[in-house]
């Protein structure tokens, strides 16, 4: 039988409903799956960009059926881990893992030793500050995590392995870590330590303590502070951020997670990836060196409190990553930026000592002689000394140098001038040892004294912090992010 056009088109408009018919009921009558997706549907169909992120839909993960492709959880107490399988199919007879019983003898992982370990045995010294009423020169180990205390005039001799220190702060009860900034207060010797990378929080110890004990007291910063002043007249602390360029300050009695007075942060300051600070009392300015990496944080005023972690409700608090503007991150020239010490909000700086000519690269430590009014630098990848003029401004060639391999400066980190005995001392990250030097020294200067943690012959490995390490298989070479 022959069918005409016309009558094929009608037949396929009528199997059309139908269908349609079908699927509209399925959709009525089904379960509450269907009528879910189409609620979502409409709510998604709806959504306009805000800016922000938005809760599109919550769905339930499909169930694990068999050898479907899900994996399936196991909690951390498991009998077998991933390293233990992995072992045994490397000493199983042809290599296979499947050929393992379940009883198999577990490897206990913590028992296992590395083949070898690359590990610096000696105290990296970041940080240096001089007790001049006690006669003594304190030091931070940034390698080990400790506090060392000397004498002054200690001087290790060339055959000597390294000098003793006559007292260690060190241990988990002392909450030392990644120490960056040292402050000794004058009148009672408290030691004022700030940790830069973990831990959080400025730790201050009695001129006494030894070992592995709390803190005399602690104060909660915020993360990634680095360096520190102490204006005696005002009984203030000031401490740079370097993760959210800014400088927070607090009373010098606080403690706990007291919230700062002030705070010092925004696009006008030019603080970028801050590190050093230095004070100069007698004109009530700060000095700031900055490595030069930077990132925008929202726009708007710097809040009044803290939104998340242990910066949540706390006034001052610095906006920190959460707050930052996708894509704004750049990589500015270092620079000393200077600053009222009561400088707050988005202040621009009084002056700034920036360019080509001031050979800053990685400005870390700073101290200011007021005796002199200058500004000495630890120039850290340059393994320099640089000193300015205090009131310079703009790209400006140093006054003096102090650089060469006869001044066994290696990657300094801290500086520190010390006017009642006329001395400029230096910690060296890069090769176990603080220096000493006469403040006019200029140069290829051998130090007046120096003071080794370590061997003379002994590499330090200049390892902070590591992170998960890669492999150049070409080289042969182990890649090691700090």
């Amino acid at each position: 039988m022959t069918y005409s056009p016309r009558l094929r088109r009608r037949a396929n408009f009528f199997v059309f409903l139908a269908m349609l018919s079908v699927v509209a009921g399925s959709v009525l009558l089904g379960g509450d799956i269907e009528r879910r997706a189409l609620v979502a549907a409409s709510q998604v169909a709806l959504l306009r960009p805000t800016g922000s992120a938005q809760w599109i839909s919550l769905e339930p993960l499909a169930e694990m059926i068999g050898d479907g492709e899900m994996c399936e959880w196991q909690p951390a107490s498991a009998t077998q881990s991933l390293a233990t399988a992995l072992l045994q199919e490397r000493d199983a007879p042809g290599g296979n893992a499947g050929r393992s019983s379940d009883s198999a003898i577990q490897v206990d992982l913590s028992q296992r030793k590395p083949v070898r370990m690359i590990r610096d045995p000696y105290a990296a010294y970041s940080s240096v500050a001089v007790d001049p009423t006690n006669n003594e020169v304190v030091l931070t180990d940034e390698n080990l995590f400790n506090i060392l205390v000397y004498n002054r005039t200690d001087n290790t001799p060339p055959a000597a392995k390294m000098t003793e220190p006559k007292r260690v702060i060190g241990g988990l009860k002392t909450k030392i870590e990644f120490q960056c900034g040292l402050y000794i207060d004058p009148q009672n010797g408290d030691i004022y330590a700030v940790n830069n990378d973990t831990v959080d929080t400025l730790v201050i110890f009695s001129r006494q303590a030894k070992g592995d004990v709390p803190p005399d007291r602690e104060v909660e910063t915020p993360h990634g502070t680095f360096g520190i002043a102490v204006d005696e007249e005002h009984h203030e602390i000031l401490l740079t951020v370097q993760h959210d360029s800014a400088v927070v300050t607090y009373r010098k009695t606080a403690k706990g997670g007291e919230s700062p007075i002030r705070l010092l942060q925004g696009d006008h300051t030019l603080l970028a990836d801050p590190h050093g600070m230095a004070l100069d009392a007698k004109n009530d300015v700060i000095f700031v060196t900055n490595h030069g990496s930077v990132h925008q944080v929202r726009p708007g005023d710097v809040p009044r409190e803290g939104t998340m972690g242990r910066g949540f409700g706390k006034s001052n608090w610095p906006l920190g990553w959460n707050d930052a503007v996708p894509g704004s991150g750049k990589n500015l020239p270092p620079s000393i930026t200077v600053y009222l010490r009561n400088a707050r909000g988005d202040t621009a700086p009084l002056r700034v000592i920036q360019g080509p000519k001031t050979q800053m690269n990685w400005p870390t430590g700073i101290a200011f002689d007021p005796r002199r009014n200058e500004l000495f630098v630890a120039n850290d990848m340059a393994d320099s000394i640089l000193v300015f003029d205090a009131s310079a401004s703009g790209d400006v060639r140093p006054i003096r140098v102090l650089k060469g391999h006869k001044s066994r400066i290696k990657n300094p980190t801290g500086v520190y001038i010390d006017a009642q005995h006329d001395e400029l001392w230096v910690a060296n990250f890069g090769n176990h040892s603080a220096t000493v030097y006469k403040p006019t020294a200029s140069g290829d200067t051998p130090p007046l004294r120096v003071i080794r943690s370590g061997p003379e012959d002994q590499p330090a490995l200049s390892i902070g912090n590591p992170h998960p390490v890669g492999y150049d298989s070409k080289r042969e070479h182990i890649l090691v992010p700090n």
